[in-house]
């Protein structure tokens, strides 16, 4: 199964831009690459498999050594296969919070828990200098059960663009425009997988809370990938200024990934925030015909 995973990601990283990324990506070793960030007793390694789960005395979760600008995230996930999973966030994420406390940056992948029969639901998010109160969020209907194999969860960043992808099927783009300000993520962040009790929002707005007896809830992640230019968190002034990487030159989606990402939307997409006006009575600058 790894070695069809690799393969299989490896012919999706091809797909995605053979002008941006090598042929060939190398996974990274947890040991080297990640630390525990908390639930040290929740957390299992093997070799480069970690499973990471939820009880009712601790959620757990690991983040990068290293923080990245201009870079490509990747890894292959499994969530937890529980017959009722409601209020249980999975999320792989960026973040600077540890950093930028009142203004930190953040692009999101989070999984919002499921209950038996209906959609599992998957949402992005992104902010940046802590415009938390003006966050962009977007959900999902996954077109598989992602209890049943790895799938895998990428997205590209730079300082103008940012698409998020499941497998190869890109989800969701967002170019960067002036009148955004500082909300659009800008400064290097650090790679987070975490696992935790979302029951006050996560399925179907908080309706639905966790049940801990059908607890532990597990989620298990592999095949992670990082392409771009890292450092040490006591750098970062240094990195704000010089982190490049072949990620900086990309340009957004190519016409063919444009068509596949507006199909996917138009199938599966049910919530985004472009089309929100109660939340947003005047659309977030963004919110144009050719990034919605």
């Amino acid at each position: 199964m790894g070695f069809l995973l690799g393969l299989f990601l490896v012919c999706m990283l091809s797909l995605i831009s053979a002008s941006i990324l090598p042929g060939r990506l190398n996974f990274l070793s947890f040991s080297e690459s990640f630390s525990i960030l908390f639930g040290n007793q929740n957390i299992r390694l093997n070799g480069a498999d970690v499973q990471i789960s939820l009880t009712n005395s601790t959620g757990s979760g690991f983040k990068s050594r290293l923080l990245y600008g201009d870079a490509f995230f990747s890894a292959s996930i499994k969530l937890p296969a529980n017959n009722y999973t409601a209020g249980v966030v999975v999320t792989f994420y960026t973040s600077n919070s540890d950093i930028f406390n009142n203004n930190h940056d953040e692009l999101d992948f989070e999984f919002l828990g499921h209950i038996q029969g209906e959609q599992w639901v998957l949402q992005t998010n992104f902010f940046g200098n802590g415009s938390v109160q003006r966050s962009r969020e977007e959900r999902y209907d996954l077109w598989f059960d992602p209890t049943k194999d790895f799938h895998t969860y990428s997205f590209i960043w730079n300082k103008n663009w940012t698409v998020f992808y499941v497998d190869d099927v890109p989800l969701r783009q967002v170019h960067r425009v002036d009148a955004m300000g500082g909300d659009y993520p800008s400064k290097p962040m650090s790679l987070y997988a975490t696992i935790w009790d979302g029951s006050d929002w996560a399925t179907e707005g908080g309706k639905y809370k966790i049940d801990y007896r059908y607890a532990p809830f597990t989620a298990n992640y592999t095949d992670f990938a990082i392409y771009g230019s890292g450092c040490y968190q006591q750098n970062i002034q240094s990195c704000m200024q010089g982190i490049t990487s072949g990620v900086t030159n990309f340009r957004g989606l190519e016409p063919y990934k444009l068509k596949q990402m507006k199909d996917f939307r138009r199938k599966f997409m049910f919530y985004s925030y472009c089309d929100d006006r109660r939340r947003y009575p005047t659309p977030l600058p963004e919110c144009t015909a050719a990034n919605a």
